[in-house]
């Protein structure tokens, strides 16, 4: 098959095994940086040009945008579709998950466990918002955000206040969410391909930071799922439309918590886990990517 890797960045670890994996499968294989890629919409004529040169023949994308151009990546994304490219992840699902508050509403629709969550603009009725969740200490975390950038624990009610105060002076949508004592500074991330989870992992933040994440300098070892971690991150990629996904949760009293559905995750679950994802994705691939394209049902 022709396969094309949307990423800006060919030296990336991701980017790097997905195009060794196709190429040892007998596959080829490009790198398109999608940034610099552009479109010309005109009557039944779906094109997309990459530094003058017209990109056509492809059987594969599989994309990897960054969540800085989700808006400019999935067009590019879409224009493939229009052209009946199979891809890894649609544009539509692509752009839903990179929205928090649109994720966690198809979570919950779909009897996801989940935290609390608010979503608010104003500043009128804090306490009333912080009540719903539970009270101080609270997470407060703009709409849109990644990597744990944008993440604000309030450890009282007069934190929780100033965080919001200052979102709403800067016209910042936020979510406030329950702080769940039992699992602070520590999640796990299941990574699903095809609706099966095929690597996991607990990540573990350093010092204090309440924030796991490999971006803020956690640590992470491998982990085995228990049955109701790995329904939940299944059910937490269908709920999102989502083939190929990392499922962050929380370990809690209730059961797991989805925190996150990423729908680029990187790699560094490989070096943990020593699974082969990339392996998985092309296993994927090769199965689907013949075969007539579902239908997304869940909607944008």
């Amino acid at each position: 098959m022709n396969i094309a890797i949307l990423s800006k960045g060919p030296g990336n670890y991701s980017t790097k095994r997905l195009k060794e994996e196709a190429l040892a499968r007998g596959h080829s294989v490009r790198v398109i940086n999608y940034a610099k890629c552009y479109v010309s919409v005109e009557r039944s004529q779906p094109l997309v040009f990459y530094k003058g040169e017209e990109l056509r023949d492809f059987d594969v994308i599989i994309p990897r945008i960054a969540s800085s151009l989700t808006k400019y990546g999935s067009s590019i994304v879409r224009q493939f579709e229009m052209q009946n490219v199979f891809t890894t992840t649609t544009a539509i699902a692509l752009t839903r998950s990179r929205d928090k508050l649109r994720s966690l509403q198809l979570l919950a629709k779909a009897g996801v466990g989940i935290p609390k969550t608010v979503f608010a603009r104003d500043t009128t009725d804090t306490e009333d918002v912080l009540d719903k969740v539970g009270g101080a200490p609270a997470i407060i975390k703009v709409a849109r955000g990644t990597h744990g950038n944008g993440v604000v624990l309030a450890e009282t009610r007069k934190a929780a206040k100033a965080v919001m105060q200052a979102f709403y002076v800067e016209g910042v949508n936020f979510l406030v969410q329950e702080f769940v004592e039992e699992s602070a500074g520590t999640d796990v991330r299941a990574f699903v391909v095809g609706g099966k989870v095929v690597a996991s992992m607990e990540r573990q933040s350093l010092d204090d930071d309440f924030r796991s994440n490999l971006h803020q300098g956690g640590e992470a070892k491998p982990v085995r799922l228990t049955d109701a971690e790995r329904k939940t991150a299944m059910r937490a990629a269908k709920a999102m439309g989502l083939s190929i996904c990392g499922v962050d949760m929380m370990r809690s009293e209730r059961g797991p918590l989805v925190l996150e559905v990423n729908s680029s995750p990187g790699f560094a679950i490989e070096k943990i886990t020593n699974k082969n994802v990339a392996g998985h994705i092309l296993d994927y691939v090769e199965k689907n990517a013949k075969g007539k394209r579902r239908k997304d049902r869940v909607g944008a």
